[in-house]
This record gives structure tokens, C-alpha cells and sequence, in this order.
């Protein structure tokens, strides 16, 4: 006994199929309700912000006694508190300029670092056959659960006591002073991100076509030179996405940076001062908005020049076709 399956009627169409359900999806995103709802939440979000601009510009009597939606029944704004900020005395509550610097030092190697060894570390591990590389990938994978606190002290015990065996030192202690006290920090910031890192980058490279790279080969084409000019152009936003969250993650870093950078003024990041002007000087709400509003103009500069290389490594490699 045979079945038939009946025909499918003019002008509908199998609502079971993936094609179909992904349409609907996009239809319903597309929506001028799913738009309206994207609007009122981007503008709930952005509150906060603004509001910690407006706050920022006024003086300190208004800040003090009035809320920041007042500004526009009476605006009155002033420059004065970003200036003692950035510039005021080392003795003040200002100078936040250094900080801003020593922010910037701290970040970029600490973003450059592990893009550079996550992507080479991906690539070997995707399309270089060595032996024991399948417990090399799972061993970097399981680093991902081993919480930041737990390395902190013996990071610190490596970098004062150096690593020995057997009474032989194999790695001096780093009796760093100074400014040479930012290697620390790289150094540590640079352990924490490799594990996503490369767990991260080894997913896209895996996902190149195989084809492109035997013909690459077969040109005579070497790793090293197969890396740089085929891997590196393909995986852009693949890196692009994790620099930004591990910019984001370095510039905003309050415990890494208290510990291994913090008790120096000379080393210390923006961070570590904006938590010493809160501690000390909470009554001075002017200056710190104003710091506070300083902290997050890179954050906002990188995420918005950057974010097209962002949503496209977000969803690289999540369809094929």
C-alpha cells in the first residue's frame, strides 16, 4: 500500500522548513515593533551616560544640591571640573592625565600580546599535525574555567621569588621599580586572556576551506607565509572582536592592576585613581563624573570605530553557505 503526500497549495509554503522559520525571524526583527523596542531600549541604556556628561559639566553647587535633569530648567556648565581633573596638583584630587597615560601603556600590549600568540598558537593547532595536539587544545580549553583569583598568588610568587629546581634557577625573580613594573601587568593580563583567545581564534581557523589551503601548499608555500598572507586577512574580524573585548576588559581591569601596578603612582592605571578619588574624596561628585566620563570616552571611541569588524566577528563562521 502506497501514501501520497498531498500537494501543497497555491501561494502557501512548508512552514517546517529551516528557510521558512528563518524568514519569520527576520520579518519579526524587521518589524516596527521589534524597531520601537530597540529604540526604547537603546535609549534607557544611554540615560546613565548622559546623564554622568551633564553631571560632569555643571558647577559644584548645582551638582551637589540639584539632580542632573535640572540642568535644562537652569543650564549652567563649566570646564573647570575636567581641568583640576587632568591637570590639578599631585596633591589635589586631579592630575588624572599620568593615569590616563599609564592606561594606555597598560592596554595595547596587553591587547597585542595575546592576539598575536592566540592567533599563531590557533593556526598550529588547526592545520599543523604534531603529536599530542588534541591534549594541547583540550588542556587550553579547560584553562578557561580556572578563575582569575586563584592565579593571582603564584603570579606574585613567581615574579618575587623567580622559578628554581633542584636549587637551580631557571627564571630569576623580576626585581622590577618603576616603569619597568608594566611588564607585570602585560605579563599577567597576557596569561588570563590566552585561553579564550585561542579557543576563540581555533574555531574560525578550523573553518577555512581546506581547499584554499592544500593549493597554497602546493604552490610551495610555507606555514609561516600561508599564516601571514591567507590566515591573517580571513581571520580580521575574528581578531577584531576579541581585541575589543579584551580592550574593554584591560581598561576597565581594577583588581590585576591594583595588584601588580598599584602601588606605584608611577605605574598605576585610570582605574586605581578613580577608585582612590572615591574612597578619599567621595564628597567631590564634580570631579569625580568628570573622571568617570574621561574613563569611558577610549572604551566608547574604540567600540564605535571598531564595531563593524565586531558584528562581523560575531557571526563569522555561525551560517555556511
Amino acid at each position: 500500500m502506497t501514501t501520497t503526500t498531498p500537494p501543497v497549495a497555491a501561494g502557501t509554503q512548508d512552514t517546517g522548513s529551516p528557510t521558512t522559520r528563518a524568514s519569520r525571524v527576520r520579518t519579526r526583527l524587521s518589524s516596527r515593533t521589534a524597531t520601537l523596542v530597540a529604540i526604547v531600549i537603546a535609549v534607557v541604556w544611554t540615560i546613565p551616560t548622559f546623564g554622568l556628561f551633564v553631571s560632569s559639566l555643571r558647577p559644584e553647587n548645582q551638582i551637589k544640591t540639584t539632580g542632573w535633569w535640572t540642568f535644562f530648567r537652569d543650564p549652567e556648565f563649566t570646564l573647570q571640573n575636567y581641568q583640576d581633573v587632568l591637570f590639578g596638583q599631585a596633591s589635589g584630587s586631579g592630575q588624572l592625565a599620568n593615569y590616563f597615560v599609564n592606561s594606555l601603556v597598560i592596554t595595547l600590549p596587553s591587547v597585542l600580546f595575546p592576539l598575536a600568540f592566540a592567533a599563531m598558537a590557533a593556526y598550529a593547532l588547526a592545520w599543523i599535525n604534531f603529536r599530542g595536539r588534541d591534549l594541547v587544545y583540550i588542556g587550553i580549553f579547560a584553562l578557561q574555567i580556572v578563575p582569575l583569583q586563584m592565579a593571582l598568588v603564584p603570579l606574585l610568587s613567581f615574579f618575587s621569588r623567580g622559578v628554581s629546581l633542584g636549587g637551580v634557577t631557571l627564571m630569576p625573580a623580576w626585581n622590577l621599580d618603576g616603569a619597568q613594573n608594566f611588564a607585570q601587568v602585560w605579563f599577567a593580563h597576557t596569561c588570563f586572556a590566552l585561553p579564550f583567545a585561542v579557543y576563540l581564534l581555533h574555531n574560525f581557523v578550523s573553518q577555512l576551506p581546506r581547499d584554499l589551503m592544500e593549493a597554497a601548499r602546493v604552490d610551495g608555500a610555507t606555514h609561516p607565509k600561508i599564516f601571514r598572507t591567507i590566515v591573517l586577512p580571513l581571520i580580521a574580524p575574528a581578531l577584531a572582536a576579541f581585541g575589543i573585548f579584551q580592550f574593554l576588559w584591560v581598561w576597565n581591569d581594577l583588581l590585576v592592576a591594583l595588584i601588580f601596578a598599584g602601588g606605584s603612582d608611577v605605574t598605576a592605571p585610570l582605574t586605581v585613581r578613580l577608585a582612590e578619588l572615591a574612597g578619599t574624596r567621595g564628597n567631590e561628585w564634580q570631579r569625580l563624573t568628570a573622571g568617570a566620563f574621561v574613563s569611558i570616552v577610549v572604551p566608547l571611541i574604540v567600540f564605535l570605530s571598531l564595531q563593524r569588524f565586531f558584528v562581523r566577528g560575531l557571526l563569522a563562521g555561525s551560517v555556511k553557505g
